[in-house]
C-alpha cells in the first residue's frame, strides 16, 4: 500500500493525457471538447474544456505533491525518483510526439518539472532541519 502511495500523481495525469490527446482524429482535438458550462452571478458564461481540466488537475496535483515531499522516509526517495522519471517522459513526449506538442501538454510538463524541483527542495530543507534538531 505504501508503495502505491509513492507513485507520483503526475503519472496518472500523464496516462490520461496520452489517452485523450492521442485518441480521435488529427483534425479534431479532444482537448477542445466541452466538459461543462455554467453561468456566474455576473451572467458571464464559463466553459470548461478538457484542456482546462488537465491544467486545473495539474495545479491541484502539484499542491498535493508538495505535501507528499515533506515526508522523510525511504518511500519519499522512491517518490522523488519516480517523479523525475515521469517528468522525463513528459519532456520526451512533448518534444517527439507531434499530437502532444501543444500548450496544455507544455503546462503539464512544466508542472511536472516544478514537482521534481519542489520535491527535492522541500526534502532537503526538511532534512537539514531534522539534522539541526538532532545534533
Amino acid at each position: 500500500m505504501r508503495l502505491i502511495l509513492s507513485i507520483p500523481l503526475f503519472f496518472y495525469i500523464l496516462i490520461a493525457a496520452n489517452i485523450i490527446m492521442l485518441s480521435g482524429t488529427i483534425e479534431q482535438s479532444m482537448l477542445n471538447v466541452i466538459l461543462f458550462e455554467f453561468q456566474l452571478p455576473s451572467r458571464r458564461d464559463v466553459v470548461m474544456t478538457v484542456s482546462d481540466g488537465f491544467i486545473l488537475a495539474s495545479i491541484f496535483f502539484l499542491y498535493v505533491e508538495t505535501f507528499k515531499a515533506t515526508r522523510t522516509s525511504v518511500i519519499s526517495i522512491i517518490d522523488h525518483a519516480l517523479s523525475l522519471l515521469v517528468f522525463v517522459i513528459f519532456l520526451i513526449e512533448l518534444l517527439v510526439i507531434p499530437r502532444l506538442g501543444n500548450v496544455t501538454f507544455l503546462i503539464m510538463t512544466t508542472a511536472a518539472l516544478m514537482d521534481v524541483v519542489m520535491g527535492f527542495t522541500v526534502t532537503i530543507s526538511t532534512a537539514k532541519r531534522d539534522i539541526a534538531f538532532g545534533g
